[in-house]
């Protein structure tokens, strides 16, 4: 079954918007787990607008399931990730002004830098993922960096499923396969949410793991965040 892994950024902006510690981040991620969760995923960007490089230690401490560190590669954050030692860091190249993600690495040109980068994190026993277009000739320069695992970026499937859900997932499913080709894991996020989610975890192959925040906190004020993360839960089963 693929692993749920909850990502709260959006609990530290609701935190951040107002000062003090309400809601409270670590308790949150605790009873995520609690819920069902498999994973808390956190993604601390330069600025430190939602979750902070403080709020990344705290969760180490604390939490039982897996801590998927995502993130740019930039000396503080390769710091931060050494020092935290998380199972998992899955490297972003987002830009430090970028609201959200928007796009994978280029493996082919970055090559050298992500194999350096990679070679530090698993010197320090943490597992990688590279976050990656659904672009299946990206795969095998993927692979020469040593990463353990990619991630799909699945905004494009997002927002193209109600359209033609067939089209959508059709380059990600090519580059799952190519992934499985190459002997690496395949994780995905970005916009996944009630809707899409079961049809794209029923037609990727060998999907181990998801991360959700925007969509599963927001259906959690409506629903309650023990009732939404089942209801995640049960579209992955």
């Amino acid at each position: 079954m693929t692993k749920l892994s909850v990502n709260i950024n959006k609990i530290a902006t609701l935190r951040n918007s107002r000062g003090g510690n309400l809601p409270d981040v670590i308790e949150a991620a605790r009873n995520a787990e609690r819920f069902g969760a498999e994973g808390i995923t956190v993604h601390p960007r330069p600025d430190e607008r939602h979750i902070r490089y403080q709020d990344v230690r705290d969760l180490k401490r604390t939490i039982t399931t897996e801590l998927n560190i995502e993130g740019n590669p930039i000396p503080r954050f390769i710091d931060l990730v050494l020092e935290v030692v998380p199972a998992q860091v899955t490297l972003v190249p987002d830009a430090e002004d970028a609201i959200t993600s928007n796009a994978g690495w280029d493996t082919r040109r970055h090559q050298a830098f992500l194999t350096d980068v990679i070679a530090r994190f698993h010197a320090a026993g943490i597992r990688t993922s590279i976050f990656l277009d659904p672009r299946p000739e990206l795969v095998e320069y993927a692979a020469r960096t040593g990463t353990d695992r990619i991630e799909l970026y699945t905004e494009g499937y997002a927002s193209a499923y109600a359209e033609d859900r067939e089209a959508a997932i059709r380059p990600y499913l090519e580059t799952a396969v190519e992934a499985g080709r190459f002997g690496l894991g395949v994780n995905a996020g970005h916009d996944l949410n009630l809707q899409n989610l079961r049809y794209f975890a029923e037609t990727i192959p060998g999907l181990l793991e998801v991360s959700i925040g925007h969509a599963l906190i927001s259906d959690a004020l409506y629903f309650g965040l023990e009732n939404t993360i089942q209801l995640y839960l049960r579209e992955l089963k």
